[in-house]
């Protein structure tokens, strides 16, 4: 990583440490789910900086568009402020988990291999076998869409089903049916 990279990187963190912080004070809950689009915009940057532009792509349907319209057809059944309880001892407990989590996935990270590392095992056996062999195996030339149609295909269509699946839910959840007869 260059310094540009690096600077990019640390502003995308920032705006999402602050975008975080102004969620977590809002007591309007359209502010709220506007900044949860912004919060997902913010990330699918970073992904994309990060060079990870299918998990980028993702994120921005999935987290800036269907996330930011389901959760404003949800405010539009609902009030658009939150009643405010505010206890001193739950805040104390979550900032607490907050940063014995942040401390494990700290010391958990100091294990892995430097990003982009040449002789990180994912790249010395997995990567250079699909690089390879993919193409003659599967007839794909794009190596991702070998992988998640060929490979990981049975992953892949069950994470279709639970999309599926969620979708259904949501929209029997917004057009407010319900399963019972009524008398």
């Amino acid at each position: 990583m260059n310094a540009i990279e690096l600077v990019v990187n640390f502003t995308l963190l920032g705006f999402l440490l602050v975008t975080a912080l102004h969620i977590s004070q809002t007591n309007r809950l359209f502010r709220a789910v506007m900044l949860f689009g912004i919060y997902s915009l913010l990330t699918a940057s970073l992904f994309v900086s990060l060079d990870a532009v299918d998990v980028a792509f993702t994120e921005a349907a999935v987290g800036t568009c269907i996330a930011t319209i389901l959760m404003l057809s949800a405010l539009s059944l609902t009030g658009s402020r939150k009643e405010v309880r505010y206890r001193r001892k739950n805040a104390a407990f979550a900032v607490c988990v907050s940063i014995a989590l942040g401390v494990a996935l700290a010391i958990g990270i100091m294990d892995m291999p430097q990003f982009a590392d040449p002789n990180a095992p994912a790249n010395l056996h997995v990567a250079p076998y699909y690089l390879q062999d993919s193409y003659s195996e599967i007839g794909i030339p794009n190596v991702v869409t070998s992988v998640l149609a060929s490979y990981r295909g049975y992953d892949t269509l069950g994470e279709v089903v639970v999309i599926f699946t969620a979708g259904i839910g949501v929209i029997a959840l917004l057009t407010g049916r319900s399963s019972k007869p009524k008398d």
